[in-house]
Parts: structure tokens; C-alpha cells; sequence
């Protein structure tokens, strides 16, 4: 039997219900791609052994850094290295983000809050 194939964007409009709840897409080795809409604005944190990256799949997001935001739209890819602190934001209504990173890495980073996933469904 061939892999399975996923279009993201239905997916997540067909799954994710909320804001900031990461859901695996799919395992890559010992990481993993997580999908999630993004919200108002997201917990400032920082990942102390992990790379993060974010491909925006549907609408505009921010992330602030301590001197100063990025902006990305569709299609727009960045990496945060480790120990970086950072915040991401929706700059539109619930954009889709794909992220990849370790299978490990807590979405909330070095913070705990009430937007920390421990659980995570797939997709």
C-alpha cells in the first residue's frame, strides 16, 4: 500500500478547531510536521535545543522577535534557531502554518501556559 497523501489546507479546515492546537501531519525520521491555525497572538518562548521552522500554507503571520517582528505570507518560510525567543501572530483570520521540528519539541517551548499541547492529534 502507497503512503498516505494529505492536502493540509483541508485537513486542517476539516480537524483543527482551534487556535494554536498543533496537529501532526506527518513523521519524518525523529521529527515531525505539525500543522496548526494561528491566533491572536501566541506565548513569547524559546526552544533551548530545538530549531523550529514555519511555512505559511494559508493567509499572514508575524513572528516577534526581542528586536522586532517578521512578517510572512503564503509560501513564506523561515527558521528560528534554538534559544531564540520568539512569538508568533496571526496577521489574518486563523492562518494555516505548517511547522517542523524535532518529535519532542513542546509547542510552548520553555513556557508553560494554557496554550501548552502535550497531547497531539494527527491529522
Amino acid at each position: 500500500m502507497p503512503p498516505r497523501k494529505i492536502n493540509l489546507i483541508e485537513a486542517a479546515d476539516a480537524k483543527i478547531t482551534k487556535v494554536f492546537d498543533p496537529h501532526i501531519a506527518g513523521d519524518v525520521n525523529d521529527s515531525q510536521a505539525k500543522v496548526a491555525k494561528f491566533g491572536e497572538a501566541f506565548d513569547w518562548h524559546a526552544h533551548d535545543h530545538e530549531d523550529e521552522a514555519f511555512l505559511v500554507l494559508r493567509g499572514r503571520i508575524a513572528i516577534d522577535f526581542r528586536d522586532g517582528p517578521v512578517e510572512l505570507g503564503e509560501g513564506d518560510f523561515i527558521v528560528v534557531p534554538r534559544g531564540v525567543e520568539h512569538r508568533p501572530r496571526s496577521l489574518t483570520a486563523e492562518p494555516v502554518v505548517l511547522m517542523f521540528e524535532p518529535a519532542t519539541t513542546l509547542n510552548t517551548g520553555n513556557a508553560k501556559s494554557d496554550l501548552t499541547v502535550t497531547d497531539l492529534k494527527r491529522l
